[in-house]
């Protein structure tokens, strides 16, 4: 007789064993991937409104502003840590400077100061930050473990401050002398007094503290000094463009500089003509212009070196732009006449 066909067999159950096992092993990679995502390190752009009373945090990855940061009435100047881990905020109505978690992006402490003060600098390990006090003709040297003012220095009308990379050294501009001044951190005195040829404005300095690049009150360019030769050693005028109208910059055709991270390339702002030019520091060539916003202000490099970002005082917004392509590729409203701009790369 021809053998009986089998029944197919059915397919097991799965028991409650296996079940679980299999929430489990989802939960576990749900989990696993939330903390991956959590452990990535985030790209923020930092804006102090400068009319306002906030901070727009912008994210670099969605280029959208997400947050708004209030500080109190008119913030001025911002300052990071190298980490990224603690930002610095000048705040000029309460004469103070508060010192942001960048995990939380709260207030973790307030320093007060002596002034009115404007763009701060921060070293590298964060243990000294400068604060120029307009009002008061110094600067003001911040030790930030004692969370108070060390020393101060006097300063003939201060405007910026800047760190160039040097736990060891900070830079300070004096519109009153058309000098910029050099800070020995390590004896708290002046080491050299840099003449620029005029009231300086922003400065870029090369990681090497050799070589400073000045924007000038009334001048529509800027100025390559020498450091250690003390002098001046040449003037790089932009193309013509109309005159700056801005009221809450006047006598500024140039306001914002900043060296790329490679140091090849110094990017300066037009507010006459809403754009932005790149000088190459090697070839000495200026690129054609960039459109941005209106009167754009300060200028922030990524640390990647890949986006440019320029707050525009004129238009109340932010230009990122491509340094690859070389062209804005988002523009975002912040708040009331955005001022200093910060990129960071904020650790998890």
């Amino acid at each position: 007789m021809p053998a009986r066909p089998t029944r197919p067999t059915r397919p097991t159950r799965p028991t409650r064993f296996d079940r679980r096992t299999a929430l489990q092993l989802l939960a576990a990679g749900a989990a696993a991937g939330f903390a991956s995502a959590a452990s990535r390190p985030t790209r923020r752009l930092y804006v102090t409104n400068s009319m306002g009373h906030d901070i727009t945090v912008i994210d670099l990855a969605s280029l959208k502003a997400v947050e708004s940061l209030e500080v109190g009435k008119h913030p001025h100047g911002v300052a990071a840590r190298a980490d990224g881990r603690v930002l610095y905020v000048t705040i000029e109505s309460e004469r103070n400077l508060k010192v942001i978690d960048t995990a939380t992006d709260r207030v973790a402490a307030v320093m007060p100061l002596g002034g009115l003060p404007n763009q701060c600098a921060v070293t590298p390990d964060g243990r000294m930050v400068a604060v120029p006090i307009r009002d008061g003709n110094r600067v003001e040297l911040v030790d930030t473990e004692q969370k108070r003012v060390v020393k101060s220095l006097p300063v003939n009308v201060p405007h910026n401050c800047l760190n160039a990379g040097s736990n060891e050294h900070m830079f300070v501009t004096s519109m009153g002398d058309d000098k910029v001044y050099l800070i020995d951190l390590r004896t708290m005195s002046y080491a050299a007094e840099l003449p620029v040829g005029g009231i300086p404005r922003p400065i870029a300095v090369s990681a090497d503290e050799r070589t400073m690049y000045v924007a000038l009150s009334d001048f529509h360019g800027f100025v390559i000094a020498d450091i250690p030769a003390r002098k001046v050693v040449r003037r790089i005028e932009l193309p013509p463009a109309p005159h700056n109208t801005n009221p809450l910059e006047p006598h500024t055709e140039t306001h914002g500089l900043a060296l790329a991270p490679s140091g090849r390339e110094l990017w300066v702002t037009s507010l006459g003509d809403d754009s932005m030019y790149v000088f190459d520091t090697g070839t000495q060539q200026l690129s054609p212009k960039i459109k941005v916003g209106s009167s754009p202000n300060w200028v922030t490099f990524t640390p990647e070196g890949d986006y440019c970002c320029i707050s525009n005082t004129g238009s109340n917004d932010c230009s990122v732009v491509s340094t690859r392509e070389r062209r804005e590729v988002a523009r975002i409203k912040v708040g009331d006449a955005p001022k200093r701009v910060l990129a960071l790369t904020v650790p998890a």
